[in-house]
Protein backbone atom coordinates (compact mmCIF):
# COMPACT_ATOMS: atom_id res chain seq x y z
CA UNK A 1 0.00 0.00 0.00
CA UNK A 2 1.38 3.60 -0.95
CA UNK A 3 2.80 5.85 1.89
CA UNK A 4 0.67 8.21 1.47
CA UNK A 5 -2.77 6.04 2.17
CA UNK A 6 -3.31 5.27 6.18
CA UNK A 7 -4.78 2.06 7.49
CA UNK A 8 -7.26 2.90 10.53
CA UNK A 9 -7.87 0.40 13.09
CA UNK A 10 -11.90 -0.70 12.34
CA UNK A 11 -12.48 2.28 9.75
CA UNK A 12 -11.99 3.76 6.36
CA UNK A 13 -8.08 3.69 5.11
CA UNK A 14 -7.46 7.34 5.09
CA UNK A 15 -5.99 8.73 1.88
CA UNK A 16 -3.49 11.19 2.75
CA UNK A 17 -3.58 14.18 -0.42
CA UNK A 18 -1.34 16.19 0.67
CA UNK A 19 1.61 13.31 0.65
CA UNK A 20 0.24 11.98 -2.38
CA UNK A 21 0.39 15.67 -3.87
CA UNK A 22 4.05 15.77 -2.67
CA UNK A 23 4.99 12.81 -4.25
CA UNK A 24 3.86 14.10 -7.57
CA UNK A 25 5.38 16.89 -7.33
CA UNK A 26 8.84 14.77 -6.54
CA UNK A 27 8.02 13.50 -10.17
CA UNK A 28 7.36 16.70 -11.79
CA UNK A 29 10.45 18.01 -10.64
CA UNK A 30 12.09 15.24 -11.82
CA UNK A 31 10.71 15.71 -14.95
CA UNK A 32 11.27 19.37 -15.27
CA UNK A 33 15.43 18.39 -14.89
CA UNK A 34 14.96 15.59 -17.98
CA UNK A 35 12.69 17.65 -20.24
CA UNK A 36 14.80 21.47 -19.24
CA UNK A 37 18.01 20.49 -21.39
CA UNK A 38 16.15 19.09 -24.50
CA UNK A 39 13.69 22.56 -24.09
CA UNK A 40 16.53 24.96 -23.39
CA UNK A 41 14.65 26.62 -21.23
CA UNK A 42 12.39 25.95 -17.67
CA UNK A 43 8.35 24.69 -18.52
CA UNK A 44 6.44 27.92 -18.01
CA UNK A 45 2.92 28.04 -16.25
CA UNK A 46 0.65 31.08 -17.09
CA UNK A 47 -1.87 32.32 -14.17
CA UNK A 48 -4.09 34.97 -14.56
CA UNK A 49 -6.21 36.36 -11.03
CA UNK A 50 -8.91 39.12 -11.71
CA UNK A 51 -10.39 40.74 -8.74
CA UNK A 52 -9.86 40.38 -4.94
CA UNK A 53 -11.26 36.95 -4.10
CA UNK A 54 -9.57 35.71 -1.02
CA UNK A 55 -9.91 32.03 -1.68
CA UNK A 56 -8.54 32.38 -5.69
CA UNK A 57 -6.31 34.70 -3.89
CA UNK A 58 -4.86 31.53 -1.68
CA UNK A 59 -4.82 29.24 -4.49
CA UNK A 60 -3.40 31.15 -6.77
CA UNK A 61 -0.51 32.20 -4.34
CA UNK A 62 -0.07 27.96 -3.69
CA UNK A 63 0.12 27.57 -7.49
CA UNK A 64 3.11 30.13 -7.92
CA UNK A 65 4.58 28.77 -5.43
CA UNK A 66 4.46 24.66 -6.02
CA UNK A 67 5.21 25.93 -9.52
CA UNK A 68 8.27 27.55 -8.77
CA UNK A 69 9.61 24.82 -5.81
CA UNK A 70 9.23 22.15 -8.98
CA UNK A 71 11.65 24.13 -11.47
CA UNK A 72 9.27 26.04 -13.39
CA UNK A 73 8.73 29.59 -14.59
CA UNK A 74 5.53 31.14 -13.40
CA UNK A 75 4.07 34.24 -14.40
CA UNK A 76 1.32 35.69 -12.54
CA UNK A 77 -1.38 38.06 -13.76
CA UNK A 78 -3.18 40.34 -11.58
CA UNK A 79 -6.14 42.47 -13.14
CA UNK A 80 -8.59 44.62 -10.84
CA UNK A 81 -12.37 43.45 -10.97
CA UNK A 82 -12.94 46.29 -13.18
CA UNK A 83 -11.13 45.06 -16.36
CA UNK A 84 -13.30 45.05 -20.08
CA UNK A 85 -13.90 41.32 -20.96
CA UNK A 86 -12.14 42.50 -24.65
CA UNK A 87 -8.52 43.33 -22.37
CA UNK A 88 -8.61 39.64 -20.52
CA UNK A 89 -9.29 38.25 -24.29
CA UNK A 90 -6.50 40.38 -25.17
CA UNK A 91 -4.21 39.23 -22.29
CA UNK A 92 -5.09 35.38 -22.92
CA UNK A 93 -4.76 35.70 -26.90
CA UNK A 94 -0.59 37.05 -25.85
CA UNK A 95 0.15 34.57 -23.56
CA UNK A 96 -1.20 32.47 -27.00
CA UNK A 97 1.24 34.28 -28.71
CA UNK A 98 4.39 33.87 -26.40
CA UNK A 99 6.28 30.74 -27.49
CA UNK A 100 7.93 30.42 -24.07
CA UNK A 101 4.53 29.83 -21.73
CA UNK A 102 3.61 26.59 -22.37
CA UNK A 103 0.48 26.67 -19.84
CA UNK A 104 -2.84 28.96 -19.27
CA UNK A 105 -4.93 29.19 -16.61
CA UNK A 106 -7.31 31.89 -16.01
CA UNK A 107 -8.87 31.61 -12.23
CA UNK A 108 -12.25 31.14 -11.62
CA UNK A 109 -14.65 32.77 -10.54
CA UNK A 110 -14.87 35.70 -12.81
CA UNK A 111 -16.43 38.89 -12.21
CA UNK A 112 -20.08 38.79 -13.60
CA UNK A 113 -19.91 41.55 -16.63
CA UNK A 114 -17.12 38.81 -17.98
CA UNK A 115 -18.46 35.81 -20.43
CA UNK A 116 -16.13 33.04 -18.51
CA UNK A 117 -16.67 30.75 -21.79
CA UNK A 118 -15.63 33.39 -23.88
CA UNK A 119 -12.13 33.88 -21.81
CA UNK A 120 -11.41 29.95 -21.64
CA UNK A 121 -12.40 29.42 -25.41
CA UNK A 122 -9.63 31.78 -26.29
CA UNK A 123 -7.03 30.11 -24.59
CA UNK A 124 -4.75 27.97 -26.94
CA UNK A 125 -6.03 23.91 -26.66
CA UNK A 126 -2.19 22.78 -26.74
CA UNK A 127 -1.96 25.59 -23.46
CA UNK A 128 -5.56 24.52 -21.69
CA UNK A 129 -3.51 22.68 -18.13
CA UNK A 130 -7.00 23.05 -17.29
CA UNK A 131 -8.42 21.04 -20.08
CA UNK A 132 -11.45 23.32 -20.09
CA UNK A 133 -11.73 24.15 -23.47
CA UNK A 134 -14.51 23.02 -26.13
CA UNK A 135 -11.44 21.43 -27.82
CA UNK A 136 -9.66 19.60 -24.92
CA UNK A 137 -13.83 18.47 -24.18
CA UNK A 138 -13.67 16.97 -27.50
CA UNK A 139 -10.46 15.10 -27.09
CA UNK A 140 -11.47 13.68 -23.72
CA UNK A 141 -14.94 12.41 -25.17
CA UNK A 142 -13.27 10.86 -28.42
CA UNK A 143 -9.92 9.59 -26.31
CA UNK A 144 -7.68 11.84 -28.31
CA UNK A 145 -4.41 12.87 -26.73
CA UNK A 146 -4.93 16.12 -25.06
CA UNK A 147 -4.46 18.02 -21.57
CA UNK A 148 -7.42 16.25 -18.89
CA UNK A 149 -9.13 18.51 -16.45
CA UNK A 150 -6.59 18.35 -13.16
CA UNK A 151 -8.98 17.87 -10.27
CA UNK A 152 -10.99 14.17 -11.61
CA UNK A 153 -7.39 13.60 -13.15
CA UNK A 154 -6.42 13.24 -9.43
CA UNK A 155 -9.02 11.29 -8.62
CA UNK A 156 -8.48 8.26 -11.18
CA UNK A 157 -4.82 8.53 -9.86
CA UNK A 158 -6.10 8.13 -6.53
CA UNK A 159 -8.24 5.52 -6.99
CA UNK A 160 -5.87 3.46 -9.02
CA UNK A 161 -3.56 4.06 -6.05
CA UNK A 162 -6.34 2.63 -3.81
CA UNK A 163 -7.70 -0.39 -5.75
CA UNK A 164 -4.99 -0.96 -8.33
CA UNK A 165 -6.53 -2.25 -11.48
CA UNK A 166 -9.90 -0.44 -12.06
CA UNK A 167 -11.02 -2.42 -15.07
CA UNK A 168 -14.31 -3.50 -14.30
CA UNK A 169 -14.86 -1.64 -11.05
CA UNK A 170 -18.42 0.40 -10.72
CA UNK A 171 -18.44 4.07 -10.61
CA UNK A 172 -20.88 6.54 -9.41
CA UNK A 173 -19.95 9.83 -10.05
CA UNK A 174 -22.66 12.65 -7.97
CA UNK A 175 -22.45 16.13 -9.87
CA UNK A 176 -22.47 16.90 -13.65
CA UNK A 177 -20.14 19.80 -13.88
CA UNK A 178 -17.66 20.60 -16.58
CA UNK A 179 -15.17 20.72 -13.65
CA UNK A 180 -15.22 17.68 -12.08
CA UNK A 181 -18.21 15.09 -12.55
CA UNK A 182 -18.47 15.37 -16.75
CA UNK A 183 -14.33 14.69 -17.09
CA UNK A 184 -14.69 12.23 -13.94
CA UNK A 185 -16.98 10.07 -16.00
CA UNK A 186 -15.30 9.60 -19.07
CA UNK A 187 -12.03 9.24 -17.00
CA UNK A 188 -12.84 6.16 -15.39
CA UNK A 189 -14.29 5.34 -18.73
CA UNK A 190 -11.14 4.92 -20.18
CA UNK A 191 -9.77 3.16 -17.10
CA UNK A 192 -12.10 0.68 -18.41
CA UNK A 193 -14.64 1.04 -15.80
CA UNK A 194 -18.59 1.09 -15.96
CA UNK A 195 -19.84 4.51 -14.56
CA UNK A 196 -23.22 6.28 -13.67
CA UNK A 197 -23.09 9.70 -13.73
CA UNK A 198 -25.48 10.89 -11.56
CA UNK A 199 -27.13 14.12 -9.06
CA UNK A 200 -29.01 15.35 -7.02
CA UNK A 201 -32.32 14.54 -8.54
CA UNK A 202 -31.08 11.16 -9.35
CA UNK A 203 -33.79 8.85 -8.33
CA UNK A 204 -32.70 6.34 -5.80
CA UNK A 205 -29.38 7.66 -5.83
CA UNK A 206 -28.47 5.55 -2.38
CA UNK A 207 -28.95 2.70 -3.66
CA UNK A 208 -26.69 3.01 -6.96
CA UNK A 209 -24.26 4.17 -4.45
CA UNK A 210 -24.71 0.88 -2.48
CA UNK A 211 -23.52 -1.37 -5.81
CA UNK A 212 -20.20 0.94 -6.50
CA UNK A 213 -16.77 0.27 -5.81
CA UNK A 214 -15.97 3.70 -6.44
CA UNK A 215 -18.09 6.97 -5.49
CA UNK A 216 -16.85 10.26 -6.22
CA UNK A 217 -18.98 13.11 -4.48
CA UNK A 218 -18.78 16.22 -6.19
CA UNK A 219 -22.37 18.01 -6.02
CA UNK A 220 -21.42 20.57 -4.01
CA UNK A 221 -23.99 19.66 -1.40
CA UNK A 222 -22.24 19.49 2.54
CA UNK A 223 -22.30 15.75 3.58
CA UNK A 224 -25.12 14.85 1.26
CA UNK A 225 -23.51 11.29 0.67
CA UNK A 226 -24.48 9.45 3.94
CA UNK A 227 -22.54 6.80 5.30
CA UNK A 228 -25.19 3.69 4.64
CA UNK A 229 -24.94 4.26 0.87
CA UNK A 230 -21.90 3.17 0.88
CA UNK A 231 -20.92 -0.57 -0.07
CA UNK A 232 -18.50 -2.07 2.48
CA UNK A 233 -15.15 -1.60 1.13
CA UNK A 234 -15.68 0.75 -1.47
CA UNK A 235 -13.16 3.84 -2.42
CA UNK A 236 -15.28 7.26 -1.51
CA UNK A 237 -13.35 9.85 -3.09
CA UNK A 238 -14.96 13.57 -1.87
CA UNK A 239 -14.16 16.40 -3.91
CA UNK A 240 -16.52 18.70 -2.12
CA UNK A 241 -15.61 21.56 -0.19
CA UNK A 242 -17.91 23.81 1.86
CA UNK A 243 -17.92 25.98 4.87
CA UNK A 244 -20.46 25.68 7.54
CA UNK A 245 -21.74 26.49 10.85
CA UNK A 246 -19.70 25.06 13.53
CA UNK A 247 -21.24 26.16 16.88
CA UNK A 248 -18.59 24.10 18.81
CA UNK A 249 -16.33 26.64 17.82
CA UNK A 250 -18.39 29.32 19.36
CA UNK A 251 -20.39 31.89 18.03
CA UNK A 252 -19.75 32.71 14.44
CA UNK A 253 -16.99 29.39 14.24
CA UNK A 254 -17.30 27.41 10.89
CA UNK A 255 -15.55 24.12 9.43
CA UNK A 256 -14.75 22.73 6.10
CA UNK A 257 -16.70 20.12 5.67
CA UNK A 258 -17.14 17.67 2.24
CA UNK A 259 -20.15 16.38 0.39
CA UNK A 260 -19.88 12.69 2.41
CA UNK A 261 -20.66 12.24 5.91
CA UNK A 262 -17.41 11.56 6.65
CA UNK A 263 -17.87 9.81 10.03
CA UNK A 264 -20.76 7.76 8.54
CA UNK A 265 -19.01 6.57 5.65
CA UNK A 266 -15.20 5.81 7.39
CA UNK A 267 -17.16 2.94 9.28
CA UNK A 268 -17.97 1.36 5.71
CA UNK A 269 -15.44 1.74 3.05
CA UNK A 270 -11.75 0.99 2.63
CA UNK A 271 -10.61 3.89 1.63
CA UNK A 272 -11.83 7.56 2.01
CA UNK A 273 -10.60 11.24 1.18
CA UNK A 274 -10.70 13.60 4.31
CA UNK A 275 -11.98 17.05 3.71
CA UNK A 276 -9.45 19.41 3.73
CA UNK A 277 -5.96 17.24 2.70
CA UNK A 278 -7.92 14.76 0.63
CA UNK A 279 -8.66 15.82 -3.35
CA UNK A 280 -7.66 19.32 -3.36
CA UNK A 281 -4.13 19.14 -3.33
CA UNK A 282 -4.25 16.67 -6.25
CA UNK A 283 -5.49 19.60 -8.28
CA UNK A 284 -2.47 21.71 -8.18
CA UNK A 285 -0.22 18.59 -8.68
CA UNK A 286 -2.21 17.32 -11.90
CA UNK A 287 -1.92 21.21 -13.34
CA UNK A 288 1.85 20.68 -12.96
CA UNK A 289 1.67 17.78 -14.39
CA UNK A 290 0.00 19.07 -17.38
CA UNK A 291 2.18 22.37 -18.08
CA UNK A 292 5.13 19.69 -18.07
CA UNK A 293 3.41 17.39 -20.66
CA UNK A 294 2.15 20.79 -22.42
CA UNK A 295 5.70 21.64 -22.52
CA UNK A 296 6.84 18.37 -23.97
CA UNK A 297 4.24 18.25 -26.54
CA UNK A 298 4.51 21.38 -27.86
CA UNK A 299 8.30 21.11 -29.07
CA UNK A 300 7.54 17.30 -30.26
CA UNK A 301 9.45 16.09 -27.44
CA UNK A 302 8.64 12.57 -25.28
CA UNK A 303 6.87 12.74 -21.88
CA UNK A 304 10.03 12.68 -19.35
CA UNK A 305 9.88 9.47 -17.80
CA UNK A 306 9.05 10.52 -14.33
CA UNK A 307 5.95 11.62 -15.23
CA UNK A 308 4.74 8.74 -17.31
CA UNK A 309 2.03 7.20 -15.76
CA UNK A 310 0.18 10.12 -14.32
Amino acid sequence: MSDFIKPVPGAASVIDGKAAAALIDSHVKAGVAQLESRLGRAPCLAVVLVGEDPASQVYVRNKVKRTEAAGMRSIEIRRDARIEEAELVGIVEALNADDAVDGILVQMPLPGHIDPYRVVETIDPDKDVDGLTATSAGRLVQGAPGLRPCTPSGCVWLARQALGELSGKSVVVIGRSILVGKPAAFLFLEQNCTVMLSHSRTLDLPEHCARADIVVAAAGRPEMVKGAWIKEGACVLDVGINRVDAPEKGEGGTKLVGDVAYDEAARRAGFITPVPGGIGPMTIAFLLVNTLKAAAARAGLAQPEAIRGL
